[in-house]
């Protein structure tokens, strides 16, 4: 089978997935007696109809970008690393930290850069250790990164429950931070622009988001550090013989992915609920495995993936909200089906795909040939 071109596997194959998902789910949806049309309409309204809709609609992709480039990174180095959950958990903690530590002295021109810089190096250690064991041990990266995410979970909540909860509180939630922990959000900032924005919890992290997805490109693509961490990704065998150490490369890969998971917090603790607080990852990590896999591990795929799992989350809401009968299940049902189509079926649409773009080139190719013999 002749490979699909670059553009295509970037563009079409995901836009042709979406596009079969779409359709396997609304068939579902008709099964169970509702209007697929209708649910498509208010999904998409909720999402994109309005400037709340909106808001939040990019507040869900901002987390969902840092777990999928942890991700990408990660499998451009030839791992899958399914524990960005633990280390964006992780990441939330060390971010966490500093701020009730410092946040009360510290300007917020300073604090931020400080949480930011900590919840990387939180999500770093964290995804730094089944790197080393998968490296120098032969522990694989899948199973130690499972374990992993459950140890990081129980990590926050007993220190939580037997360090930073208030005296007196039975919520296992910290204190608030200080004025200077907290990022700005959207509306506020326009606000003092003029511009009149409905409140919600999109904060500045959505440009952290976009730099780090710039940051990722510039780094696989344009630096020779990134085209040696692909390399081993490519081949570990054959970059070994070039002189790339394939197991440093491999730390290499799951700092990055840690880091970029870590960075979570930002989003979802700085941002919003300005105090550390237990499900706060919320299963993004997992998340962001679909946002890879659907952006075909570039960051500009990732950007709209996460886009569209973004417009997933608040548009099912209203669905859930606003068509009689349509339970919350289904909307993860319409979820599940995107990840299906992205996933796994899209070894099984790519050579199909690959068959029909064939169909167009061949009439092209021939013309050509036929203009050279004239000519």
């Amino acid at each position: 089978m002749t490979p699909l071109p670059r553009w295509a596997d970037l563009v079409v194959l995901p836009a042709v997935s979406l596009l079969v998902a779409l359709l396997a789910a609304g068939g579902v949806v008709a099964l169970v007696g509702q209007d697929p049309w209708e649910v498509i309409q208010v999904l998409v309204h909720g999402a994109f109809g309005t400037a709340r809709g909106i808001s939040y609609t990019l507040y869900y992709a901002t987390t969902f970008v840092f777990t999928g480039l942890a991700v990408a990174v990660a499998f451009h180095g030839g791992l899958f690393n399914i524990g960005g959950e633990g280390q964006a958990v992780m990441g939330g903690l060390g971010t966490g930290l500093v701020a009730l530590w410092w946040s009360a002295f510290l300007p917020a021109w300073l604090m931020l850069p400080v949480m930011m810089l900590s919840g990387a190096l939180f999500g770093m250690a964290w995804a730094v250790v089944p790197g080393y064991l998968q490296a120098y041990r032969g522990s694989h990266v899948v199973i130690t990164t499972i374990m992993f995410n459950f140890i990081a979970s129980t990590v926050l909540v007993y220190v939580l429950v037997n360090h930073l909860r208030p005296k007196g509180s039975m919520a296992v939630e910290s204190e608030m931070f200080a004025e200077s922990a907290k990022l700005p959000g959207v509306h506020a900032v326009l606000g003092t622009l003029g511009i009149d924005w409905p409140s919600s919890p999109l904060n500045l992290s959505l440009l952290l988001a976009l730099v780090a997805a710039v940051a990722v490109y510039f780094f696989l693509w344009r630096t020779r550090a990134g085209y040696r961490l692909r390399a081993v990704g490519s081949s570990p065998s054959a970059a070994e013989y070039a002189g790339i150490r394939a197991p440093h490369q491999v730390l290499i890969a799951m700092a990055i992915s840690g880091a970029l998971a870590g960075l979570v917090g930002m989003n979802e603790i700085a941002g919003v609920s300005g105090k550390l607080m237990l499900e706060f990852v919320s299963g993004a990590g997992f998340t962001g495995i679909a946002v890879a896999l659907m952006g075909r591990n570039h960051p500009l795929g990732i950007v709209l993936a996460s886009l569209l799992f973004g417009a997933l989350f608040q548009g099912g809401a209203e669905v859930a909200f606003e068509v009689q009968g349509f339970s919350r299940d289904m909307v993860v049902m319409l979820q599940g089906f995107i990840v299906l189509f992205s996933g796994a079926m899209t070894y099984v649409i790519a050579p199909q795909l690959a068959r029909v773009l064939g169909w167009f080139s061949k009439p092209v190719a021939s013309q050509g040939k036929a203009g050279a013999a004239h000519g």
